[in-house]
């Protein structure tokens, strides 16, 4: 068993990067409530508006776009029970959201609930088997009876198989309509390039662990002339959308971590895909009907998803993690509890094959080393998986 551990999950977490740290930690000591008027919150507040500068500057968007969260998942709660609400308090035709089958829980499971507590008729459009939502069903829901529609909201990148999604036509076929739209973009931001007035999006949801930043802060960027009704109501902080005592030390990482991997961007990009290729080349040739799933080439750089035939996923997870492996099957946040991807049932697989799969995710630390170590340990793990397998059937 290896005493050293080989980190394959950068999509549920990614370590902190050093600018990020710094950032943080110089300002952790620091006293003061941004929304004080003395001296010492007038630093605070100088500190949270900086980093609003920054984060505006980096992800091509006013500063007064950037409404502060404690990340994706609240994010995303208040993006579409925000819009939905106001939206339909403006004209209560509009009770239909649009989003896609494939979307992470933090928008699937609020979705649930709108449609359960607040009366929201739920469209979640199909995708190909590539995970690509097909447009045309988009176009069609849409021109049914578009004075319903709320709201859309398709991720930019899907955490579990990696493929990127069609947003320019998703924004091209809702503007014909004045509809807004909504994106998850926490897989996205530092590895593809995300430029929020030049897509077109309405409001995308973003966190700082997944981009090198500190965990429990994150942003939504919304456009201010876009009414959103508020989740939570106190102090009226952030454009009385998101009140509550705004946290500077973690605003600072969350600015410092965007800024730095958006400019190392395409550096990063290119090392991740070539890393990613090499696991992918080398896996298959190791296990010989191990396959990858999603868009080939339209993917996220550090995305290796692969099924592995007459194994279980949660199985291969801890042979690996005996070995000091670390990956995932899916998404952390719905982890826990065995069941098939979501993602991969609406991509066609069938219950088998949607439990058959491990999620490689590759971030600023992977190193070709874990690569070697993965290719090593993987012909066996899968071994030993499928006789498991076998011999509870």
């Amino acid at each position: 068993m290896n005493t050293s551990r080989v980190y394959l999950d950068h999509a549920a977490t990614t370590p902190m990067l050093p600018a990020a740290i710094e950032a943080m930690t110089a300002q952790l000591a620091a006293v003061g409530n941004a929304n004080s008027l003395h001296a010492s919150g007038r630093g605070a507040r100088r500190v949270v508006e900086e980093s609003r500068e920054t984060i505006a500057r980096s992800l091509g968007c006013r500063p007064g776009d950037v409404v502060f969260t404690a990340g994706g998942t609240e994010s995303d709660n208040l993006a579409l029970k925000g819009i939905f609400w106001a939206r339909r308090a403006a004209d209560p035709r509009r009770v239909r959201i649009l989003s896609t089958a494939i979307e992470h829980h933090a928008v699937l499971d609020p979705l649930n609930w709108l449609a359960e507590a607040e009366g929201a008729e739920v469209e979640l459009l199909p995708v190909d088997d590539r995970g690509r939502l097909v447009v045309a069903a988009l176009h069609e829901s849409i021109a049914r009876d578009p004075e319903t529609v709320s709201l859309v909201s398709v991720m930019w990148a899907n955490n579990e198989v990696g493929t990127l999604q069609p947003l320019d036509l998703v924004v091209d076929i809702a503007s014909e309509y004045d509809i807004p739209v909504h994106t998850d973009a926490v897989q996205a931001i530092g590895v593809e390039p995300v430029d929020f007035a030049a897509s077109g999006v309405d409001a995308l949801s973003l966190t700082g662990h997944k981009v090198g930043g500190p965990y429990g802060v994150g942003a939504l960027v919304v456009r201010r002339d876009l009414k959103v009704s508020a989740l939570v109501h106190g102090g009226g902080q952030e454009r009385d959308i998101r009140s509550g005592t705004l946290d500077p030390p973690a605003i600072a990482g969350l600015a410092a971590a965007i800024e730095a991997s958006v400019k190392n961007q395409d550096h990063h990009a290119t090392r991740l895909r070539a890393l990613r290729d090499e696991l992918v080349r080398r896996v298959v040739e190791a296990v010989p009907d191990a396959h990858l799933h999603g868009d080939p080439v339209r993917r996220l750089p550090g995305n290796a998803h692969i099924g592995f035939p007459g194994c279980e996923g949660d199985s291969m997870l801890m042979l690996l993690d005996a070995r000091g492996i670390e990956c995932s099957t899916g998404s952390a946040c719905s982890a826990g509890v065995p069941q098939p991807s979501h993602v991969l049932l609406a991509m066609g697989c069938d219950d088998d094959q949607a439990r058959h799969s491990l999620r490689f995710s590759l971030g600023h630390t992977t190193t070709a080393a874990d690569i070697d170590a993965l290719v090593e340990a993987i012909g066996p793990v899968v071994e030993r998986a499928r006789t498991a397998k076998a011999g509870v059937r």
